[in-house]
This record gives structure tokens, sequence and C-alpha cells, in this order.
């Protein structure tokens, strides 16, 4: 892991994501809170999760189009730009009448990181070889675990003592600083190179958009491993949004927990991940990318269902504490072989239409998800409903194993598609 977080261009892109989204956390944690303390209402604090997800749907897939035709580098680095500039109106925000600013920030933010995250994913394999792709991706899962370990903490020191401006300001020094370092990466090729053809209006470019859009869908029918790959992920993302909607009550009614139980838990997992970021990195070359996949779904879904019923046995966060420490090492798992796999297995043209599609799928399952524990949670339970995450990952994991067979991440892909062309796009019969 160390010979990889010391390639240039890759340490450039892990530490200025590490700054970025330590700067993330710290606004994450005091944004809501002053938000609550504006308005007292949970749905005006809730509002601003609504409106980071609505770009998820909207654009997640569209977006991705953009980022196989643009240069990779530069789209994080106006992304950044963008992104820093788009949190100054916060500074405004004084009272109730302004907070229509803060869900505007929301949007404009979610919408620009469309963009920025597929872009992010596609750059990945033109920094490292594809033998250092798992070290890479647990590299990055070790990101952001430690961010979240400093983030939040840091974000709520700094919001008491010099208020939500101070935090702001921060964050945005902390884009600027990730921009900085991205601009410093060198040697990529960042873009895939397409013949350009002049389009006779802008309804004739957008045609091409929608080609292009559709030919990346259609390499999920034409490869079985992707499609595979989508299907494990639609079904967890449904019990990530039962477990995002339902886990604070969890921790309330279940485990007689408040605020504060609450955060040893999340603390927890970010531990766990910290090990398990070390742990897949050291010894994660050793199995096959599918097993590593199904194996770490299977995992983590077993202990997720203990932690929601071990509390009718042993009350008390004691063994929850342990459990979540635990729990955050398959996870690192399943995402490093996920986020290695398609990296690896899908051709270069397509990496950014893939990773798009991949963030809309999960944000519209995991909106499915957070519907079903608002409309079910009370007739069937906080457990009942919540045991559909675990058992959601279990039966993904069993998916991953028979579908995916042995195959490492470069086996995947059976053929290596061909670099597809504005002008071959404005001929296909699609």
């Amino acid at each position: 892991m160390l010979a990889t977080l010391r390639q240039r261009n890759f340490g450039l892109l892990w530490f200025g994501g590490l700054i970025s989204l330590a700067g993330d956390w710290m606004l994450n944690v005091a944004l809501p809170i002053y938000v609550y303390t504006l308005t007292g209402s949970a749905l005006a604090t809730g509002g601003m999760l609504i409106a980071r997800i609505i770009p998820n749907l909207l654009l997640g897939s569209v977006a991705g189009v953009f980022v196989d035709r643009w240069d990779r580098r530069h789209t994080m680095i106006v992304a950044n730009l963008l992104m820093a500039l788009a949190l100054l109106p916060l500074l405004l925000v004084r009272s109730v009448d302004w907070l229509w600013l803060v869900y505007l920030v929301a949007f404009v933010q979610a919408t620009i990181a469309q963009f920025f995250r597929p872009a992010e994913s596609a750059l990945l394999p033109q920094l490292v070889g594809k033998e250092q792709l798992v070290a890479a991706n647990s590299l990055n899962t070790l990101n952001g675990n430690l961010a979240r370990l400093v983030g939040p903490a840091l974000g709520g020191l700094v919001a008491g003592m010099a208020g939500l401006p101070v935090v702001v300001l921060l964050d945005v020094a902390s884009f600027l600083i990730a921009g900085t370092c991205i601009a410093l990466i060198r040697g990529a090729q960042t873009r895939v190179q397409q013949a350009h053809i002049p389009t006779a209006s802008a309804v004739g470019a957008w045609v091409v958009v929608w080609r292009e859009w559709l030919e990346g869908l259609r390499l999920l029918g034409r490869e079985r491993a992707i499609l595979t790959i989508f299907v494990m992920l639609a079904i967890t993302a449904v019990g990530e949004g039962v477990m995002s909607t339902l886990f604070v009550i969890f921790v309330n009614r279940v485990l007689g927990g408040a605020a504060l139980e609450l955060g040893w838990l999340m603390s927890a997992q970010a531990v766990g991940g910290l090990i398990g970021s070390l742990l897949v990195g050291a010894v994660g070359r050793r199995f096959s990318t599918a097993h590593l996949i199904g194996l770490s779904a299977i995992l983590f879904g077993a202990i997720d269902l203990a932690i929601f019923n071990y509390p009718m046995f042993l009350p008390g966060i004691t063994l929850g504490l342990i459990l979540f420490v635990v729990v955050g090492i398959p996870g690192v798992g399943f995402m490093t072989g996920v986020n290695t796999l398609l990296q690896a297995g899908v051709a270069d043209q397509y990496r950014g239409r893939i990773f798009g599609a991949l963030g809309t799928t999960q944000g519209l399952l995991a909106l499915v998800g957070t519907l079903l524990a608002g409309a079910l949670g009370d007739h069937l339970g906080v457990v009942t409903m919540l045991n559909i995450q675990g058992g959601g990952y279990i039966l993904a994991g069993l998916l991953g194993l028979m579908l995916l067979g042995g195959r490492t991440a470069e086996s995947v892909v059976s053929r290596q598609w061909p670099v597809v062309t504005d002008r071959e796009l404005q001929t296909t019969d699609h």
C-alpha cells in the first residue's frame, strides 16, 4: 500500500481527497445543527437531504456522458472550484428568512458532485496499474474513514467556538486545496480520445449525448459481470435507505441511547473502516475480486443482523460498539472489490457513464428504501425493517459468488470494447 501511496499522481489525488472530505464532514455536522437551531424543525433539517438526493436522481447517469467526453482531471479541478464558490452564499444565512439559501447551496453542491465523483473513479486507473487498483481503492476508503473520524469532531468544535461562517470558510479552503492537488497531477491520459464532428444545431449535439448515454447503458446488457454488480448494489441500496431512516430510532428505542451513543457507534464503524482499509490493502490481492466482493457482502450482512438482533438477548451498547468496529472491515472489502472490478473491467471510454449510472441506481433504490421504512417502520417494527439491510447484503453476496464466479478484475470483460466516435454514434441505428 505504501508503494502505491508514494506514487506522485495518486498521492496528490489521495491527499486532496482527504482534505476535501474532512472539510465536508465538518460542514455536514455544523450545518444541520445550525439549521435546527434556527428552525427547531426536523422537517426543515431533512430538507437538505432531499435537496442533495434530487440531482443524483436527475443527473447522475447523464453526467457520466460528459465525464467520458471531457478531460477528467480538468473536470475535477473545475468542480472543486465551483463547489468552493457555491458554499459562499451560506455566509449570508443569518435567520430563517434566508433558509432557502441552504437548500439552494445543497442542491448546487450535489449537482456539481455528479460530475466530480464519476470523473474521480474513472481517472484512478490512469494513475496506477491494474495490479495496484485494490491497494489504491483501499487507500481511498482509508481516506474516507480518516476524514470521518476527524471531520465531525472538528466541525462540532469549530462551530461551537467560532460559528458556522468559520466552518464554511474552512470547507471552501479544503476544496481549493483539493483542486490545487489535482492540478499538480501530470502525465496521465485523463480523457478518452474521440473523433469530433460539427453538429448542425444544439439539438444535434444533444442527440449525440443521448446516443452516448444509451451506449453506456447497453454495456450493462452486454456484460453479465457489470450487470451483476448493478443488481447487487441495487439490492443493498434499498437496505441502506432503510438504515439511514431508522437507525437513529433503533439507537433510541432499542439500545436506549441518544446523540452521544449514536456518535460512538458511527466512530466505531469508522475505526473498523480504517482497520479494513489496511487489511484489504495488504491481503486483498490474494483473493479473486469476485470472491472479495461476495464474501465481504455476506459477512457484512451477517454482522448487521447480529447488530440489529443482539439486544433481544443482551441489552446494552457495548456489544454493539464491538460489532460496529468489526462490520467496518467487510464493508471496506465489498466496496473496494466493486470499484476495482468496474475500474479494471470497463473500457476507459465507458467508465464515466457506468459510474454515473451506478450512482443514480443507488440513489433511486435508497429512496425506495427510505419510503419503505417510513411507510412500514411503525407497522412491522424497527428491527424487522432493519433486517432488510442485513438480508439484502447476504442475498447480494450469494448472487455475486454464483454469477461472478472466481473472476479477477482483469478477466471480467471478455473483450476490449472499441472506442465509439461521434460519427459512429450518429450512423448507428439505436
